[in-house]
């Protein structure tokens, strides 16, 4: 039986959850999906892990309410109990209690006593009780956590003038303060070692009768239980590996997994880096540091992807350029790489996603992280073609352009060219954003603190905005027409003045590092915009007896001139490590937010019902067997239900489902 495929699925809260197509996955070999499904084994088994970074209650919460969801015997028309199943969905979402993009604690809306009677009516044995704890010690453990506002309050606090670890939830210390963490590492680095590794980035850091000690994320301690099974369904996917290379890759994986030798990580991305030949490719590991109000420990995530043969032509003749694109950059020449090295990109198709990629993802990954390593070795670019179609598809005619753009003229540049652009913006920061400009010798790659994922994101994100504009970009026949990129600059500006703060609750401020880069950047460029030029502008229009305000462009190459003189300044304070320069420009530019101007764009964009957050739900891999116990087919599965998925991923035993 046949289902006709469908990208969106159900909302709830701020979230709508949509599917994403592998296209072209029934034309690869036998061998390349089972390779690919063993690959998404492992990317499913890290899913705790990451929930356990997130937050030291998250795990055993989700198990309760798992629990109650499962073993209620009530009505479940209640609205206690249908606002708990919404909190359940927006856990599962968001890897934990706090908010997947805000790092605010997302209070329960049912009450804290039915909380306490189904938890006490069900039975104990479906429960996470620790050693002789009973239901009554589980409930007074969790309670606060979940309903007291200021117990736990945020993720990740970036608060300038606070102690942004113990003031953080996020589960990567336990019994030390921002400066014991500051000085343990400090003490750790060698001025002069050229390979430094990515100090912290797969440990836990606690204090133990007054000694501060890390304790490692291997097969042998932390997260033990799933790095094992992680390593299990890796030895499995090597068997199916395409070629020598990524079979070694595989191996390295594995014993970093039982070692957590950090030289060993080094090594296996240096390797990662150099595979080239195979269609189908693959992230596991403790990657990205946005979770860590210091950036230094990773979180786990898991992605498992194969080549868009097609759409990677457009890629690869970016990265063919790069060098190009490296010398005329806007940026002091002491700042640029002489030789560009490695710089490989790919338009991509997602087969699965897991931890911190799921069920919100990134939609382009640039990798690997170390400074040293991408400046030898280069680095690896993917824009990730079929969750952007999902996005695009869903985008479509939902009222948000023609409400936020100022005219029809601007509205029909970004009907005409808005998705190419797009496309092409996320190539060009992740493939030569990210992989351009240097430090200087003595800067070493965490210097700027809790502020280098915004300046870095900034960075890249210049880059494109830059290059988009480019006669460089007509010439390789990547651009139409001299005119497409304005679209871009339209909706970014657009989209870092007004639009993205529909993600934020009225009264806060900004938090996550992706928005805070295009805050900053908008906000910078209006701030230097000559006022009689006027190239940027808010205008106000009445209507209703309402204000509203949109961004005006009056001069699309001044425009440039500004990202070109905010781009050689990130890189500057990039290069040089200069901390109170990127603490100054943020402070100032990314992160407060005009309440009145708030009120407004809130206002104009729930009448469009527009849920603010996507995300995915993956595709359900069924191999299918011969008499033998063969698997001859591996069949996509994409009518599963957001709720069901979630649960079986719960379930999952340490064999298999």
């Amino acid at each position: 039986m046949t289902h006709e495929f469908k990208y969106s699925d159900e909302r709830f809260a701020d979230l709508q959850m949509l599917r994403y197509r592998l296209k072209g996955f029934e034309n690869l070999t036998l061998k390349q999906k089972i390779y690919i499904y063993f690959l998404a084994k492992a990317t499913l088994a890290g899913r705790d892990i990451t929930t356990d970074q997130f937050g030291k209650y998250n795990l055993k919460i989700r198990k309760v309410l798992e629990a109650v969801y499962e073993e209620y015997s009530g009505s479940r028309d209640s609205d206690d109990f249908k606002n708990l199943e919404i909190y359940l969905k927006r856990i599962w979402f968001s890897n934990g209690i706090y908010h997947h993009y805000g790092s605010e604690k997302m209070i329960p809306e049912f009450s804290e006593g039915f909380f306490r009677k189904v938890v006490s009516g069900i039975d104990a044995s479906c429960l996470p009780l620790s050693s002789r704890q009973t239901v009554q010690e589980l409930l007074d453990e969790l309670v606060p956590v979940m309903f007291n506002p200021d117990i736990l309050p945020k993720r990740v606090n970036k608060t300038d003038g606070e102690d942004l670890v113990l003031t953080s939830a996020c589960n990567y210390y336990d019994g030390v303060s921002q400066e014991e963490v500051e000085q343990f590492y400090a003490a750790q680095k060698q001025p002069s070692d050229d390979e430094p590794v990515s100090y912290g980035l797969n440990t836990k850091l606690v204090k133990e009768d007054g000694v501060i000690k890390e304790i490692p994320y291997t097969t042998n301690c932390l997260y033990q239980k799933e790095l094992k099974r992680i390593v299990y369904w890796l030895g499995k996917a090597r068997e199916f590996a395409e070629n020598e290379q990524q079979k070694m890759i595989i191996s390295l994986l594995i014993r970093y997994y039982e070692t957590g030798d950090l030289k060993l990580f080094d090594e296996y991305s240096i390797e990662w880096l150099k595979e080239q030949d195979g269609q189908v490719d693959f992230i596991n590991g403790f990657i990205e540091v946005y979770g860590d109000p210091l950036g230094l420990k990773g979180s786990w995530e898991g992605l498992v992807e194969y080549k868009d043969l097609e759409a990677t032509k457009r890629t690869q003749l970016i990265s063919k350029n790069a060098q190009w694109f490296e010398d005329h950059s806007p940026v002091e020449k002491r700042f640029k790489k002489e030789k560009v090295k490695g710089v490989t990109a790919h338009v991509i198709c997602a087969a699965m996603l897991g931890g911190d990629e799921y069920p919100s993802s990134a939609i382009g990954i640039n990798l690997p992280n170390a400074e040293w390593i991408r400046a030898r070795y280069g680095s690896k670019s993917v824009t990730i073609g079929n969750l952007t179609e999902a996005y695009n598809h869903v985008a479509r005619g939902n009222g948000l352009h023609e409400e936020f753009v100022i005219d029809d003229e601007t509205l029909g540049l970004i009907n005409r060219y808005g998705d190419l652009c797009d496309d092409l913006h996320t190539d060009l920061h992740e493939c030569l954003g990210h992989g351009s400009g240097r430090l200087l010798p003595v800067v070493a790659g965490d210097a700027l603190g809790a502020y280098g994922d915004t300046i870095e994101e900034a960075r890249a994100d210049l880059f494109g905005l830059y290059y988009i504009a480019d006669e460089k970009l007509i010439e390789l026949g990547l651009m139409p027409n001299a005119d497409a990129y304005k679209s871009q600059y339209y909706t970014y500006m657009m989209n870092g003045l007004l639009t993205q703060m529909v993600r934020i609750k009225e009264g806060h401020q900004i938090e996550e590092a992706h928005m805070r880069n295009r805050a900053l950047i908008a906000r910078w460029v209006l701030a230097h915009a000559d006022g009689e030029v006027a190239i940027i502008e808010k205008q106000g229009v009445a209507e209703d007896g309402a204000v509203r305000h949109f961004v005006q462009i009056n001069d699309y190459q001044k425009l440039r001139q500004l990202f070109a003189k905010l781009l050689a300044e990130i890189q500057r304070i990039k290069s040089e490590g200069d901390f109170e320069a990127a603490r100054a420009i943020v402070e100032r530019y990314a992160i407060d937010i005009d309440a009145d101007l708030h009120r407004e764009v809130l206002s104009r964009y729930q009448k469009l019902d527009i849920a603010p957050y996507k995300g995915f739900i993956n595709p359900w891999m069924k191999p299918q067997y011969d008499d033998q116990g063969n698997i001859v087919d591996i069949q996509l599965d994409y009518t599963e239900s957001y709720a069901h998925q979630m649960m079986r991923y719960s379930k999952t035993s340490e064999s298999d489902e």
